[in-house]
């Protein structure tokens, strides 16, 4: 019954020689996404399931469901691979997040980020490893190689912090938003860098030399992917203020902006770079150039397709991977030692527990330290670190692809050792998803109570509930640093609050990001269009400006597309 999907996309004249069955398989999975969705949405009051939980649970009925039809023989209707995975479905995944990323609380808080998904995935990586290493060679699942070792270690520091992220609020806690979001994302890149790195190291002759070798290898893939991706960012945000598509059609805008967001996905795979790393900072670039020099249809669309097309990429995996998790060859290697099989999940569980809060608290204090404002600190007493440490628990798609990459052969399990991880690697990926999914809800309420619930909570609560200021003066206030005059001046807003009040909603005057937006606006944005800086065209998004180097008042406050929301957005 199973169709390879992944086949089809790459050898598109295979598909007039499928039969009925393969079409009728494409069919019910579709159907399944539908209802994935229409079920999520009526559980999105409560929120104690969301879209994960309820594809991953979804996707394990469907499998009972075909196991039972098909005598044992299948779990799949569709027959997932790897290629799939990096090359369809991740990168619409990990653009909409770089598009949809709040810059100014991102790059605010970019040092504690990277020091976080960087740092904090290496030291990770090194103590997963290092207790796979002592403690699965004592339970002798099979021959293992260092490298293998290496690589559990790799994929079990990557992260999915997707059901924190549902939980939280990043009006409410701006700060801890920030910090878990910008940590995922950076967390999946940085492991998914470590594994490659792994695969080209040469594991037989370990010296100093190799090791040195293997770091710099790390940083190249790191840096050089970051500027690939900055870099068509930027290509596209050139191209369209100087040719402004959208005077004949905003269909060019939009399908320009997609396109290239994909190649430099791809540029990066052909040059063996990290592709994630590269379409994230290509999304940041975009929604910060890009997104402002294109027409307000184009905006809108862009939003939207970018958020859908990575919703549906999101619930695809988490419903396949339920139904691939009941593949009965891969349990019939361990089924005569289910013990050891619980055993290995048990100990690469607890190592993810040990890994996690092995970096999370030293870092968040050596986080603090570094830091002036005590607002802007990271405290064991206000709970943030722990509900960051609950945060990078879960394991998800991407630890499923890199183990399917590492222990299997075009999807079969030929070695026992690597049917004992791969089938360890599911329970993980459920036990976490399911279980800590239906925990956060309830924890993140516990650890972060309505009265505490982020630095400027109250003080939000307080400024709406004056009802003769504008609600977007208040925004600019909490998010915008030095356009809150030029915003009281358009929308004639009482003066500022008093200074002890402001002291709370601003961050020291000489930060990176006030270096930063000064070298935005006389260099960059001059060049690559953004908010205020695209030329008068007839029929263009500024046309409404009273001078071309000034924002017209239609536009968005910040740097950032409109939220999706019911309110119309405007630009």
């Amino acid at each position: 019954m199973a169709v390879d999907w992944g086949g089809m996309l790459m050898n598109p004249g295979v598909v007039s020689a499928t039969d009925y069955t393969s079409v009728a398989s494409i069919n019910i999975f579709v159907a399944l996404l539908c209802a994935c969705i229409v079920i999520g949405h009526l559980l999105e009051e409560h929120r104690w399931i969301n879209e994960s939980i309820t594809a991953l649970v979804i996707g394990l009925c469907t499998g009972c469901v075909i196991l039972l039809t098909t005598r044992g023989k299948s779990s799949h209707i569709l027959v997932f691979s790897e290629d799939l995975f990096f090359i369809y479905v991740l990168p619409p995944i990990i653009f909409n997040a770089g598009f949809q990323v709040k810059k100014k609380q991102f790059f605010r808080n970019f040092m504690t980020i990277m020091l976080f998904g960087a740092v904090g995935t290496l030291i990770s990586f090194i103590i997963i490893s290092l207790g796979a290493i002592g403690l699965f060679r004592k339970l002798d699942i099979g021959a293992l190689e260092i490298g293998d070792y290496l690589a559990i270690g790799a994929i079990f520091s990557a992260t999915d912090s997707v059901c924190t992220l549902q939980v939280l609020n990043q009006d409410e806690t701006p700060l801890l938003y920030s910090l878990v979001f910008g940590e995922g994302v950076v967390n999946d890149a940085t492991s998914v860098v470590l594994f490659h790195a792994i695969q080209n190291f040469d594991l037989i002759h370990i010296d100093a030399i190799s090791v040195l070798k293997f770091v710099g290898n790390f940083l190249y893939l790191f840096f050089t992917s970051t500027l690939l991706g900055a870099i068509a960012g930027l290509l596209t945000a050139y191209i369209i203020k100087k040719l402004y598509f959208g005077r004949h059609s905003t269909d060019r805008e939009v399908a320009l902006m997609i396109l290239m967001a994909y190649l430099s996905y791809m540029v990066a795979e052909l040059l063996d770079l990290s592709g994630i790393l590269t379409v994230f900072f290509c999304g940041i670039l975009m929604s910060h150039y890009t997104w402002h020099n294109v027409t307000e249809k184009s905006r809108i669309t862009t939003k939207h397709a970018f958020a859908t097309l990575s919703f549906i990429a999101e619930v695809f995996l988490f419903l396949y991977v339920g139904m691939d998790a009941l593949d009965i060859e891969k349990w019939r290697s361990v089924s005569n030692s289910p013990g050891k099989s619980l055993s290995v999940s048990s100990i690469l569980l607890g190592l993810v527990f040990v890994g996690r809060a092995a970096f999370v608290f030293p870092l968040s204090a050596l986080s603090n330290w570094r830091k002036k404002s005590p607002d802007e600190k990271i405290t064991f007493k206000q709970q943030a670190s722990v509900t960051i440490w609950w945060a990078g628990l879960m394991r998800g798609a991407v630890s499923i692809a890199l183990a399917y990459n590492q222990f299997t052969s075009f999807g079969d399990t030929e070695e026992r050792g690597n049917a004992f991880l791969i089938t360890s690697t599911i329970t993980v990926v459920l036990f976490s998803t399911i279980v800590f999914g239906l925990i956060t809800k309830p924890l993140v309420g516990y650890l972060l109570p309505p009265s505490t619930t982020g630095h400027l909570s109250s003080v939000t609560l307080s400024f709406t509930s004056e009802p003769s200021s504008p609600p977007r003066s208040y925004l600019s206030m909490l998010l915008g640093f030095g356009q809150e005059s030029q915003v009281e001046e358009e929308q004639n807003v009482p003066p500022p609050p008093p200074p002890d009040l402001r002291m709370l909603l601003t961050a020291p005057s000489r930060s990176v990001h006030h270096y930063w937006r000064k070298f935005d606006d006389k260099f960059m944005r001059p060049v690559f269009g953004g908010r205020g800086f695209v030329p008068f065209v007839p029929g263009s998004p500024t046309e409404r400006s009273l001078h071309p180097c000034q924002p017209s008042k239609s536009e968005p406050e910040g740097d950032n597309p409109p939220s999706l929301s019911p309110a119309p957005a405007t630009s």
